[in-house]
């Protein structure tokens, strides 16, 4: 790494938002992280099994198992005590609608009509200062919505940059870094700089490609080197112009596809952003690393005989006439997903439909050395993410733990990112020079 990166001399303190089942945690904790404060809250759910799970395996900390809305507002209103100081705000959240329901003049208070775990992100961000941010999503949030292709991230990326982080992001494919399965998330790393300094690198590109938190941990190259070089020119790809409101309003519109391509950085508003490919040298993992002997698996995820044909329909190709709501006639198709899935290779993504005996096009069928057809268990889901086994063996019902994992991220990916940042910690910043930056007009 170039200038300006000193490790730090202690361990750096994490609150954890959106925590899930602890995938989070487990992979920061093991990067040498400390979480001292968490929350997690599935809203109309009377079992809270996420959280449940949570707090049987970590047994420090603050753990809250509230609407995080709610907590701020009391926290707010100091009618709780306030959550701790900490270098890192970590948290996955649903890809959601951004949209900003605030007009052009009322510049406090911006809301989501939908997308309120985002803005709940960027208030405890506005109010606590955290040196570093590192949160994960679906690739999707790259290019929502359809009709304004890229207007999410450009409020999320506006808002970060008001607030003073320089920004870097990359879609990730856990395959591409050894891990066995295929599965794609945006993860997003925000570190907060002082009023009025400049990034301390050597420009936006080698940033990207070299010098960053993400191409520190998880190594990448140009597509196209003899496009765009290490000597990268300063000339953004595009610059995010107006109130967050104003781009609710504006961005996107006309696009068929969305700016922000699979990796990026952003400071100042100014956005450098282009398609890289992962370098990976090491060893690689499939789908077969992670089976369980015939012996060991239950018989309720083997299929039966009788089963097999509607499984072998839903994943083939289809080409049927369909009626819409309205009379309507149109052509659906689709194309063939394989039967079975082939355990040499890394898996498909884990879907929060994987659990049930019910068939399915989307979920995980493999033939056993015996030549009978089964499900996945939920010991090789958690295993696909990197989880210990059993790990969410706590009272849940097989479908819930699938569903678990179907919402979880591959904790090896955050370690490896989490080693990284514990070196950066932001850059060294002093806590007085943490201003908030002026909000565009």
């Amino acid at each position: 790494m170039r200038q300006g990166l000193r490790p730090s001399s202690s361990t750096g303190k994490v609150v954890e938002l959106f925590a899930g089942v602890g995938g989070f945690r487990l992979g920061l904790e093991a990067a040498g992280w400390d979480v001292i404060w968490a929350n997690q809250w599935e809203p109309s759910t009377k079992t809270q099994h996420a959280f449940d799970c949570y707090v049987s395996h970590f047994d420090t900390g603050v753990h809250v198992n509230e609407d995080i809305n709610v907590v701020l507002d009391q926290i707010g209103a100091g009618e709780r005590e306030a959550i701790p100081d900490h270098d890192l705000l970590v948290g996955g959240f649903p890809c959601q609608d951004y949209s900003v329901a605030k007009t052009l003049n009322q510049a406090h208070g911006i809301e989501g009509k939908k997308g309120v775990l985002w803005w709940s992100i960027h208030r405890l961000i506005e109010e606590k200062r955290p040196r570093l941010v590192f949160l994960e999503n679906v690739d999707r949030l790259l290019k929502s919505p359809a009709t304004q292709r890229g207007r999410d991230f450009a409020i999320i990326l506006a808002c970060l940059s008001d607030l003073g982080y320089l920004v870097e992001w990359r879609v990730v494919n856990a395959a591409d870094y050894g891990f066995p399965q295929r599965r794609r998330r945006v993860f997003v790393v925000a570190h907060l700089l002082p009023e009025g300094d400049e990034p301390p690198w050597d420009g936006p590109i080698p940033w990207l490609l070299e010098d960053g938190a993400l191409a520190a941990s998880l190594p990448i190259r140009a597509n196209d080197a003899s496009v765009v070089s290490l000597e990268g020119a300063m000339v953004p790809s595009l610059e995010l112009m107006g109130h967050p409101a104003q781009i609710t309003q504006e961005f996107g519109w006309g696009r068929v596809t969305t700016p922000f391509r699979v990796a990026g950085v952003m400071w100042n508003r100014k956005v450098w952003t282009q398609d890289v490919k992962a370098k990976f040298h090491g060893t690689k993992s499939v789908l077969a690393d992670v089976l369980q002997t015939v012996n060991e698996v239950p018989v309720e995820f083997f299929v039966p005989a009788a089963k097999l044909q509607r499984w072998k329909y839903l994943k083939g190709a289809k080409n049927v006439e369909r009626v819409s709501k309205s009379g309507h006639r149109y052509e659906y198709s689709e194309g063939a997903i394989a039967f079975p899935d082939a355990s040499d290779q890394p898996s498909r993504t884990v879907l929060t439909g994987e659990g049930g005996s019910t068939p399915s096009r989307f979920k995980h069928i493999i033939r056993t050395s015996d030549g009978r057809f089964r499900r996945l268990t939920p010991i090789e889901l958690e295993r696909l993410n990197g989880f210990p086994d059993n790990w969410t063996h706590t009272g849940m019902p097989d479908g819930r733990r699938a569903f678990m994992m179907g919402n979880a991220l591959v904790v090896g990916l955050v370690e490896q990112v989490g080693q990284v940042l514990a070196k950066m910690r932001s850059l060294e910043l002093k806590p007085e020079l943490r201003v908030v930056r002026s909000v565009r007009g």
